[in-house]
């Protein structure tokens, strides 16, 4: 096993948690596993803000078990790999996403849908294989298993890598599943933040035309000139939706809050797609009929399997596909989750954990 000196060694982490459902983060001393046999260590650069960090640290999901420690956009450089790592050596460019382990055995697993397994462990706020409690990336250090290990190329910078991990697989994976992928074809993206303004740029790489659909006519601009959307629909403008009926071969919806979505079926050509892949808290409304006129389908998608991850991360590089970011500092996190909650982010946050998280004694 490749060592570094032992004032380094990876056992020995830090970061920031949430102590309990205030939401409120602070600097957390703990420890990682020892490095085993199959598992890649890598030193935290950068890791982004996700809204599901938010909804963690204030336990809104039910699910969180305190201290927790977020994180689940970590990108860094590997400072120590087991006697068994084939694919990843020290110096190594690398990232984890929203998961650290599965079973490796099931129907999913095999299909490299890790995504799926009914025993996935999330990279923070799930049960380990041992019974501890795993930590996420807003802290020095990350230990897993190779196998759920990004390589991120040399000319993807790390800090814009770091939101892919999850915001960008979850909008690549359902372009490809569904078949939204092939150029010449008309899809929306439902919502311009996090994931909406990353679903344009995919989609416009994989030269396919693009119709944002918001609530905001004050994104327009944003939409066409920035990002490259071919055209901007206001959702709440009934005569603009109706002048659009009939025109998409899919929908990409990434609003997490409550909104209709019949008005997004009508959009649709027959055998149309939408998909889902933000999550109101309460259920949508659908019919029957729009679904039955015109064979449509309601779908949806979540992050995607390690083999995939890794596809769109190449793919992301090779398109010079980056998310907006904004970088800020570990001391910032509270600040910067609070603006979070209010959309004021454009459009992803990215700590700078690599030269702005102190130790704590």
């Amino acid at each position: 096993m490749i060592r570094l000196p032992e004032e380094e060694h990876p056992n020995k982490a830090f970061g920031w948690a949430a102590r309990d459902s205030s939401g409120v983060l602070s600097p957390f001393n703990f420890s990682r596993r020892a490095t085993g046999e199959k598992d890649v260590a890598f030193k935290v650069l950068y890791c982004g803000i996700c809204h599901s960090d938010l909804h963690m640290v204030k336990n809104e999901w039910g699910s969180s078990v305190y201290p927790l420690v977020p994180g689940h956009e970590v990108v860094g450089e590997v400072t120590e790999v087991g006697n068994k790592v084939q694919n990843f050596k020290v110096g190594d460019r690398v990232g984890v996403g929203c998961m650290v382990g599965s079973c490796r055995s099931c129907d999913s697993c095999k299909d490299n849908l890790e995504n799926y397994c009914p025993k996935m462990i999330l990279t923070y706020g799930s049960k380990n294989y041992d019974g501890t409690i795993t930590y996420g990336g807003y802290s020095d250090t990350m230990v897993a298993d190779e196998h759920f290990i990004v390589r991120i190329p040399d000319n993807l910078p790390l800090d814009a890598a770091a939101p892919l991990l999850c915001a960008g697989i979850t909008v690549y994976s359902p372009l490809r599943y569904y078949g939204l992928d092939k150029p010449g074809l008309h899809i929306g993206v439902v919502g311009l933040g996090g994931l909406g303004h990353v679903a344009v740029k995919f989609a416009k790489a994989m030269g396919i035309k693009v119709t944002v659909i918001s609530t905001s006519p004050n994104k327009k601009k944003e939409a066409l000139e920035n990002l490259g959307a071919d055209s901007f629909l206001v959702s709440r403008d009934q005569d603009q939706l109706q002048g659009a009926n009939g025109t998409l071969d899919g929908i990409i919806d990434t609003v997490s809050a409550q909104h209709p979505v019949l008005p997004l079926l009508a959009l649709l050509k027959s055998n149309g797609k939408l998909v889902l892949v933000g999550a109101p808290e309460k259920p949508l409304e659908l019919h029957a009929f729009p679904l039955l006129q015109g064979r449509k389908l309601v779908g949806g998608s979540m992050i995607g399997g390690i083999k995939e991850t890794q596809e769109m991360i190449d793919f992301a590089a090779r398109h010079n596909v980056k998310p907006d970011i904004e970088v800020v500092a570990m001391e910032y996190v509270n600040t910067a989750m609070e603006r979070l909650l209010k959309a004021d982010v454009k459009y992803r946050f990215v700590i700078d954990t690599g030269k702005t998280l102190k130790a704590t004694s």
